[in-house]
């Protein structure tokens, strides 16, 4: 069988991964984005979030001296050796080597220090500690164990009085300790299917992607239930919650017409019960 996901909460995904197993659901849908153009975009994999929040320590003293191994000294540091990293991901972008969503992204989401005062900071006082913020985004063919080792011995290296915590927001690695992704070639009988359900409904596919951002795609996949994100939205910018997002009238009608033909070829799949 097949099921069509949305964005439900933690206890939902929990109950529905729950159902999932006991179901035997031999593939999924869940959401995709729009596209700018006329090709039905289709997703494949997601990137994993992971925040990193960095802390570094030092000697706290008077905004007139100059310490060795300060504490912003080395957050600075630390985030001067990040940026450079996020240049050369995003270089390969710049170059078109690869996409946004096939590289690893790193951006700061937050700075804390100083030492707050009624009109703002003490502006003569060096804070004994300092902290940041990053978002990492992490592709399926990225190895995990490498980021992290990159992370204790280059971003905050313990020799600099530096901490880290990274939490993960979801898996890179199915049950089986593959990468979670889903075939988009014949050895997934699902994708056949689904190319037919939208060449019958008149529409055309772009090349399959990996979504930058992520999605509850990752926990199906992570089970090891083949999963496309898909969303039937032509010709619409991609908003993704900001303002005045919105979608035509005629789109959304034809997202319709495209949907039955979906789940009609997806339910009516002689072979998915022998997968």
């Amino acid at each position: 069988m097949f099921s069509i996901s949305e964005a439900p909460s933690l206890v939902t995904i929990a109950l529905a991964l729950q159902s999932l197993f006991y179901l035997d659901v031999g593939f999924v849908l869940d959401e995709g984005q729009a596209s700018v153009n006329d090709e039905f975009r289709v997703f494949y994999a997601d990137r994993s979030p992971w925040n990193l929040i960095i802390k570094a320590k030092g000697v706290p003293g008077h905004g007139s001296r100059m310490y060795d191994n300060g504490a912003m000294e080395n957050l600075m540091n630390s985030i001067e050796v990040i940026n450079r990293f996020r240049d050369s991901q995003f270089d390969i972008v710049k170059a078109g080597k690869a996409s946004n969503s096939e590289v690893i992204s790193v951006n700061p989401v937050f700075l804390k220090a100083g030492i707050p005062s009624p009109t703002g900071y003490v502006m003569n006082m060096q804070p004994s500690e300092a902290e940041a913020g990053f978002d990492l985004r992490l592709p399926p063919t990225a190895d995990p164990d490498l980021v992290k080792k990159r992370i204790a011995e280059e971003w905050a290296p313990a020799v600099r009085n530096m901490t880290y915590e990274i939490i993960e927001k979801g898996p890179l690695r199915d049950y089986m300790g593959r990468p979670l992704l889903t075939a988009t070639d014949d050895s997934n009988p699902w994708w056949s299917v689904f190319k037919q359900a939208i060449a019958a409904a008149g529409g055309k596919l772009a090349k399959p992607e990996i979504l930058s951002s992520t999605t509850d795609a990752r926990f199906m996949r992570q089970m090891g239930i083949p999963t496309f994100g898909f969303s039937p939205m032509t010709n619409t910018p991609i908003l993704l919650h900001d303002h005045n997002e919105f979608l035509k009238d005629t789109i959304f009608l034809k997202g319709i017409e495209v949907y039955e033909h979906i789940i009609h070829e997806l339910s009516s799949f002689e072979e998915a019960n022998s997968i």
